[in-house]
């Protein structure tokens, strides 16, 4: 096997098509496709932070960019949905548009709604522009909550008419573009596993895209192993997927977020959530909350997210050891706990700017601090912010200031009077002043979509973006 890093040293990036990462591959990953033509553009959203300088109508039309890829690719996966297998996935409605390099890390510009694909089965290749509306609200949010999330870097309305069962219909179309680390998913993995029970040469495919991962997505873990030992690559490759999922969903539970659909397809390999559909934010604290109305087993509800990362990472794991026989995927995969156990003190104590090195009684704190939101049926992010930076004060002005009383409360109480605060200039942040937090429960995302369906009203939706934008940083 050629080893990625041997190519590089010899190829220096010289900004054009083999030198763009993905190219290296090749062509059994991905089918180049054309962008759809649409008969208009009218530009609803820019991400303005993304540092990318890029003429605004090439996200629009797709044109290639110079020194990028040629044509846009659509990606090939797999997956499990719902924990069913499907063969017949791989990019039906979005495409990989461009890789671009930033500070040493290679981010990719993937977009939704542009047009169909080898892979859109019977779909029609486009996203509605209610649910680029609802994604751009999703990653804002995430972002500010220190959630590791894709961006929403554009959105343009494209002018036609769409028929969709879960809207009013006619609806409006619209495309998006993701800036993301990656677009490389579990199910990327399996496609390869599944193809190499009929076609052996798969497996070098397998070996193949696993060192790409490790090479573009974990290249400091890269350049320390030596490249001569496959299973030393294969190891590093799942322990750092591992953590940095575990991680993630820790992220997401604090940030009391329910994607939806997390199937192997929607993981990505680097680390970041991403491909918002049915997802909701919690309004109270509640295990069982479910976000997509067609889960009726409660599947990937709240409670449920870190028990499906890891049953997800299994699938990774089944499909790597099609490569590397003997890779002791179950044994890395146990770390699994333990990771999301010490990110998720980690989150807990950001959220609330408190620390402590007693393992323990954060451990008590953060199981308290839960029961007291089960058993009063608290807001869970009005729960957060009243108690920031501890302050019986601030408690006093909460609008559910009265159900703080009780054993539990008590007893927390005592807890957190024995943490200190981390940063005292966050302590004193202008956003806590406010009586609630932003919240983005799906009524008001109902609300803020009405402005713009009935009147093309697009300023409370800006409005709500300042909003949320008001607190970055802070988590």
């Amino acid at each position: 096997m050629v080893h990625l890093k041997k190519i590089m040293k010899a190829m220096p990036y010289t900004w054009n098509n083999y030198a763009i990462p993905i190219t290296q591959l090749g062509p059994e990953f991905y089918d180049v496709v054309q962008p759809a033509v649409f008969p208009q553009m009218k530009l609803r959203y820019w991400n303005d932070a993304i540092p990318l300088k890029i003429l605004k109508e090439r996200l629009w039309d797709f044109k290639p960019l110079e020194n990028y890829l040629s044509t846009p690719l659509a990606l090939r996966y797999h997956g499990h949905q719902f924990q069913h297998y499907n063969p017949d996935l791989g990019d039906g409605r979005g495409f990989l548009y461009a890789q671009h390099l930033v500070a040493d890390q290679w981010y990719d510009l993937g977009t939704k709604g542009s047009g169909t694909t080898p892979y859109s089965r019977r779909g029609d290749g486009r996203l509605t522009l209610k649910g680029a509306f609802r994604e751009a609200l999703a990653t804002e949010l995430l972002e500010s909550l220190g959630v590791d999330t894709s961006k929403t870097f554009c959105i343009y309305e494209t002018g036609e008419a769409l028929e969709r069962s879960d809207e009013p219909s006619p609806t409006r179309s619209a495309v998006l573009t993701r800036f993301s680390r990656g677009h490389i998913r579990i199910g990327t993995f399996q496609r390869l596993a599944f193809l190499a029970q009929q076609d052996s040469a798969q497996i070098e495919s397998l070996k193949k895209l696993t060192e790409y991962c490790l090479n573009f997505y974990y290249q400091e873990d890269y350049q320390k192993i030596d490249l001569n030992d496959d299973m030393m690559i294969a190891t590093t490759f799942l322990r750092r997927v591992c953590e940095e999922n575990a991680k993630l969903v820790a992220q997401v539970m604090m940030a009391g977020f329910v994607h939806g659909v997390l199937n192997t397809d929607n993981i990505n390999i680097s680390g970041e959530l991403f491909d918002y559909g049915p997802y909701r934010f919690l309004p109270h604290y509640d295990p069982e909350f479910t976000a997509a109305y067609f889960d009726g087993q409660g599947l990937y509800s709240f409670g449920r997210q870190p028990h499906t990362f890891l049953w997800n990472l299994h699938q990774l794991g089944f499909s790597l050891s099609k490569a590397y026989p003997g890779l002791p995927f179950e044994n890395i995969l146990e770390e699994f706990s333990s990771h999301f156990n010490e990110h998720l003190q980690k989150r807990f104590q950001i959220r609330l700017n408190l620390k402590s090195d007693d393992k323990d009684m954060i451990s008590e704190t953060i199981s308290l601090f839960f029961k007291l939101m089960d058993e009063k049926h608290l807001l869970f992010e009005q729960t957060f912010f009243d108690f920031h930076s501890f302050n019986e004060m601030r408690l006093q002005r909460s609008p559910q200031k009265e159900f703080y009383t009780g054993e539990i409360f008590e007893k927390l109480k005592q807890h957190l009077n024995t943490l200190t605060i981390v940063d005292s200039e966050k302590a004193k942040a202008s956003y806590f002043k406010n009586p609630k937090p932003c919240s983005l429960l799906i009524d008001e995302i109902e609300h803020l979509w009405t402005f713009i369906s009935k009147d093309d009203n697009w300023t409370p939706f800006d409005e709500k973006l300042k909003q949320i934008r008001s607190f970055r940083g802070l988590y």
